[in-house]
């Protein structure tokens, strides 16, 4: 029954994360590419600019001041507790789903820390990753927009580095996007809903409001619009063993985010110019080579090995998890849907399971059953031979 709560508990925390986070993304993407496209020709010295659009069947006319009107309107709208809901349940999962089985999901195979160890780490460099992305941000470097971007990415980078070392490939580009959520909330939190009580509070009193917080709010907010595609693939890294189980999953991650950065920055000026319009072949094109260079190596299927020995095997390393019935604490049901009672089952399943327990060694969990290499090596041979008969 534990198991089972559990698995419910999972889905409905990750399923509202990804509901609060589509409404928190959606409102980011709306504001910067409203304030990319505004008419700035308007000859009215109260406003910054306008935009006439059309949606839905209705036809809108959106105005920002050039700082705010001279009285407050009677409904004003907030946006601030879609990124707060996203960075709690976001929290919830990491719970959930890495620290309540950190021995299964969290640890890496070869780590020599404790579970306990592990996981203060992981909230520990939420923390830091906040602290040290705000200091940049008040640093001569704010001035250097290029300069401050690859200093970040550069000590993301060295953290995705460092935690794999003693985390699941998995556990580590999660906490790397936990990082960067925290981050974004953070700014919010303590720059942007600052700043616009600071504005609001000015415009109530009669008295003139002090233009650099705004301004400031305005580019930690587009911080948040670069972060959001690097945090959304971590976000469904789950899915892709090729990336976070790689033994250089850190550079992969790397390439993956400054492929999403790229892309998103010619988004967001491709209605000022074109000038980045090479950001998109450029995507495909380093997608199409990380995929090249990322591809295991294939077995051939010289050699025998015996029916026998893998059916051993399956049940050594693989169906206390994965069976119509598992024994593994913390399963109701098999992983995925995937069942390996039998040899026609991994038949059937033969590509995924070479992918995960001979290509990039994921399985089984934090390898809690001690599967060899010359297992793996045998297995994958075997796997060979099945789809060259």
């Amino acid at each position: 029954m534990e198991a089972h709560i559990i698995d419910w508990l999972n889905l409905v925390v990750r399923w509202v994360h990804v509901i609060v986070g589509i409404a928190w993304i959606g409102a980011s993407f709306y504001f910067v590419w409203l304030e990319n496209n505004l008419d700035r020709s308007i000859k009215n010295a109260d406003l910054a600019g306008e935009l006439w659009a059309i949606h839905g069947g209705g036809i809108y006319h959106l105005q920002k001041y050039n700082l705010a009107p001279k009285t407050m309107p009677k409904h004003l709208h907030w946006f601030k507790w879609e990124a707060y809901s996203t960075w709690i349940t976001g929290v919830l999962l990491l719970i959930v789903v890495f620290y309540s089985n950190a021995d299964s999901y969290l640890l890496a195979s070869q780590s020599v820390l404790s579970a306990n160890t592990t996981i203060a780490l992981g909230a520990a460099s939420l923390v830091g990753g906040w602290l040290v992305y705000d200091l940049l941000c008040k640093s001569p470097l704010r001035q250097q927009p290029m300069v401050l971007g690859l200093v970040l990415m550069a000590a993301l980078t060295l953290v995705a580095w460092g935690l794999s070392e003693v985390m699941s490939g998995r556990a580590a580009y999660i906490h790397v996007g936990a990082i960067i959520g925290t981050m974004m909330v953070g700014n919010v939190f303590f720059v942007i809903m600052p700043a616009q009580r600071d504005l609001v509070g000015a415009i109530t009193a009669g008295r003139q409001p002090d233009p650099s917080k705004p301004k400031n709010a305005l580019l930690r907010s587009r911080h948040n619009n670069y972060l959001t595609l690097p945090v959304v693939f971590i976000m469904i890294s789950n899915h892709f063993p090729s990336t976070y189980g790689s033994g250089v999953n850190w550079l992969i991650l790397l390439c993956l985010a400054l492929i999403s950065v790229a892309v998103r920055h010619y988004f967001n000026t491709r209605h000022q110019s074109q000038a980045y319009v090479w950001a998109l072949p450029f995507a495909v094109l380093a997608l199409m080579v990380m995929a090249y260079v990322t591809a295991p190596a294939k077995l051939s299927g010289a050699g025998k090995v015996a029916d026998a020995e893998i059916s051993q095997m399956m049940g050594q390393h693989c169906q206390s998890c994965h069976s119509a019935n598992p024994t593994f604490v913390g399963f109701a049901t098999a992983p995925a849907g995937v069942m390996l009672d039998d040899l026609t089952q991994l038949r059937q399943h033969s590509a995924r399971v070479y992918q995960q327990a001979v290509a990039t060694h994921i399985m089984p969990l934090a390898n809690q059953t001690n599967m060899t290499e010359a297992e793996r090596q045998q297995l994958g041979i075997w796997l060979a031979s099945q789809t060259d008969n």
